[in-house]
């Protein structure tokens, strides 16, 4: 596979990275530990180098699924992991506090079995605690060698532009996709100017991009979708219009609806690094072959004009989770 560099870090990973969180977290039941293992590193035979999780997945278990993976090749992969819940738990609040942030990353180096965090994302701003400060503490882990890059998560364009006065962001993780092309407006061209690289998360819009999902699909209990207004039955109707023509522009190009939004990503910048997760192997196979689609100018307007013409339903978070991004 291919490979990028996340802005003007120097922060070298596969063009396709791999989102664990669905693993042990989110999307319904837990994946049991060794079948995780296994795709993990089926992901990384396929040429991945770049490997997302969080505390906050599982909580924890996800960090240790990972760790236990990757540790044949720990020398070889980019492991991304985050803080700023409290306790590790979303539903709990924000906690972002220069002491909880230490605390973090120690224990997130012993569950990822690994000398340093190659990448330390804060999860979501956090209102309570000056950006400057959690940069600030940052900064030292890594001038003590506990970390080697910093990241925010769904950040907005003033605090990122704050922490990287302190502390030089190597990447921004946020939605992006087919379906939420709202960085486009601000984000993309501060990150553009300030040399950081973006990494998408649900590039694949939690499954629906894929076409594996319509208004008749009924998720476990636990899956998050089921409070998502954008995967409400009816909003899903809608947006089915969305993924004709994804198939339409798929069948064209002799490739499947979810490769044809992965390339659609990675045309967009030279310093993007789409995450798309999966528990199944062949989906992993499927996701793998995005970074082989090549996508001509003309490809892309054609793209752009028939994407452009539909107007998505329904929000991408419920308003309780709306509060937490963009800060």
């Amino acid at each position: 596979m291919k490979k990028r560099v996340l802005g003007n870090s120097g922060l070298e990973v596969s063009a396709l990275g791999f989102g664990c969180m669905g693993l042990s977290f989110g999307f319904g039941p837990a994946t049991g530990k060794q079948e995780a293992i296994k795709v993990i590193r089926a992901a990384y035979d396929g040429g991945v180098t770049f490997f997302d999780t969080a505390e906050a997945y599982g909580p924890f278990v996800n960090e240790e699924v990972v760790g236990e993976a990757l540790q044949p090749f720990r020398d070889k992969v980019v492991i991304a992991t985050k803080f700023g819940f409290l306790n590790g738990v979303p539903t709990q609040g924000l906690d972002s506090r220069p002491e909880r942030i230490r605390q973090v990353a120690e224990e997130s180096l012993k569950r990822l079995r690994s000398e340093a965090i190659d990448l330390f994302y804060q999860h979501r701003v956090d209102p309570n605690i000056p950006i400057e400060d959690v940069a600030g503490t940052v900064k030292d882990l890594i001038a003590e060698g506990k970390v080697k890059h910093f990241g925010m998560s769904e950040a907005g364009a003033s605090s990122i532009r704050k922490a990287h006065d302190v502390q030089p962001v190597t990447a921004l993780q946020s939605e992006y996709s087919l379906w939420w092309r709202e960085p486009e407006k601000e984000i993309l061209p501060t990150l553009e100017e300030l040399g950081i690289g973006f990494v998408p998360f649900s590039p694949l819009g939690k499954g629906f991009l894929t076409g594996a999902i319509s208004d008749k699909t009924e998720f476990d209990k636990s899956d998050f979708r089921n409070i998502v207004p954008r995967f409400s039955a009816e909003a899903r109707r809608a947006n089915q219009a969305l993924v004709d023509e994804l198939g339409r522009i798929a069948e064209q190009k002799k490739a499947t609806k979810a490769q044809i939004a992965l390339a659609w990503l990675l045309a967009q910048k030279p310093w993007i690094v789409p995450i798309p997760g999966t528990t199944k192997l062949h989906r992993l196979g499927e996701n793998l072959g995005g970074a082989d689609v090549e996508l001509t100018t003309d490809d892309l307007k054609h793209i752009h004009d028939a994407i452009s013409a539909i107007d998505v339903q329904g929000d991408r978070y419920p308003p309780s989770f709306q509060k937490l991004v963009n800060r």
